[in-house]
């Protein structure tokens, strides 16, 4: 995608007949631009959503192996996905409700834990463990009966902002001329770059290996979480049936390693890492999946909206922020990007269009608070469970065992995780 370019006017009668006129345009094909599309439409908004893989329908899972990508869903995105009248087409079965947390310091000493409960948290359930599949299946479908949302599989390769909306040039298709476009087109968003706005990177250095597996005791609806020395992180998190769906944060060197290990080499492994207390807690562990891996980076946008001058382009999830996944917060953070945005533009005075620069900047305010706290959190926890030195493992140890202490902190974190957002 080229560099936008703000000086071309759009609204020319040469040009008029061959452009399709819209209200908004979402940039990207994951659950975020998905959810968002949707949801825009069932306000009412002529919505079109543009990205190459949107012919490539999602499959319903079945069976008894759940995919490589696992997400935890907070309540915030339930409630997100109950507004956009999905929730109770999803296939429950394939859920994993969370009733306890679990984390556990790096020392191997009963002290260093946290221990978080739907007890403490006032609420059913802490989270919900789930697949990608599920959700995108399941949004898949209700699009399909959505009257105002039309999704075209293509590539935008270059995108003009005026002073009344924005002009889309794609690939293999006419030209669109919207109010407003949502760029949902991920983590190096062609979007982001093409109008301007900065985002600051860094590397972890590390890589998340992923894999599901079958486990002999029951998880007891818990999800685990284990600091290793020298800054590793296992989480187990629970699923259906039996099973637990691993994130494995480590080098990149040993990631490789791992993703060429032998069932047996597993046994060995889990029987050596934290004293074993992950076998004792899940007993025998059978791999039921092809382990993956990724790499893990830290992404925040400068700006949520823009060009800079005279914005008509706003940013959701991976675009906008990535970061890491020990909170397992990164699809809710993004989903709250979307519930923000459908708020307010649900909500907008009769008079205000929905590229109205007031309704933007509330978007952007908004967000900057929720994503600054969450990124800085999880950055500042993985750097100092990463550190070598006596003095970082007396304080981070103590501060688990501090905080587990403290029933005020813990229903602060407790909310933080849950999120909010409201429909009303």
């Amino acid at each position: 995608m080229s560099e936008a370019n703000q000086n071309i006017p759009f609204n020319t009668p040469a040009n008029t007949a061959q452009v399709r006129t819209v209200d908004v345009v979402v940039i990207g094909g994951g659950i975020a631009g998905k959810a968002c599309a949707l949801g825009l439409a069932q306000m009412g908004l002529q919505t079109i959503e543009v990205a190459p893989d949107l012919s490539s329908p999602i499959p319903s899972p079945a069976g008894p192996h759940w995919g490589q990508r696992i997400y935890a869903f907070s309540p915030s995105t339930q409630k997100l996905l109950a507004h956009l009248q999905i929730w109770d087409a999803l296939d429950h079965s394939r859920l994993q409700a969370v009733r306890d947390m679990r984390i556990f310091g790096d020392r191997g000493e009963q002290t260093d834990q946290l221990h978080l409960s739907t007890f403490e948290a006032g609420t059913p359930q802490l989270a919900w463990i789930g697949e990608s599949n599920l959700i995108e299946h399941t949004l898949d479908q209700a699009i399909r009966f959505q009257n105002k949302l039309d999704q075209i599989a293509d590539t935008v390769e270059n995108l003009q902002t005026d002073a009344d909306g924005v002009t889309l040039y794609l690939k293999n298709h006419l030209p669109i001329r919207a109010l407003l476009v949502v760029a949902a087109d991920g983590a190096n968003s062609p979007t982001r770059m093409s109008i301007g706005i900065t985002a600051s990177e860094e590397s972890y250095s590390q890589s998340a290996v992923v894999a599901n597996w079958s486990c002999s005791n029951p998880h007891l609806e818990t999800a685990y979480q284990w600091f290793l020395p020298g800054g590793d992180i296992v989480a187990m998190l629970p699923l259906p049936n039996k099973q637990v769906s691993m994130v494995w944060s480590t080098s990149p060197e040993n990631a490789t390693t791992l993703l060429n290990f032998t069932q047996e080499d597993w046994n060995q492994k889990f029987a050596l890492i934290a004293g074993g207390a992950v076998t004792n807690q899940l007993g025998k562990l059978s791999l039921n999946s092809a382990p993956a891996a990724f790499p893990l980076r830290k992404i925040r946008a400068a700006r949520f909206i823009g060009p800079e001058h005279n914005p008509k382009v706003v940013l959701i999830g991976d675009a906008a922020h990535v970061m890491h996944p020990l909170a397992g917060q990164g699809l809710n953070l993004g989903l709250r990007d979307v519930a923000t945005l459908l708020n307010i533009l649900g909500k907008r005075e009769s008079f205000r269009s929905p590229n109205n620069l007031v309704l933007l900047r509330r978007y952007e305010r908004q967000r900057q608070g929720d994503t600054s706290a969450l990124l800085w959190v999880t950055d500042r926890l993985k750097k100092l469970f990463s550190g070598s030195s006596n003095t970082e493992r007396q304080l981070r140890n103590f501060g688990l065992g501090f905080v587990n202490r403290s029933h005020f902190i813990k229903r602060r974190l407790i909310e933080r995780a849950l999120g909010d957002i409201d429909f009303e």
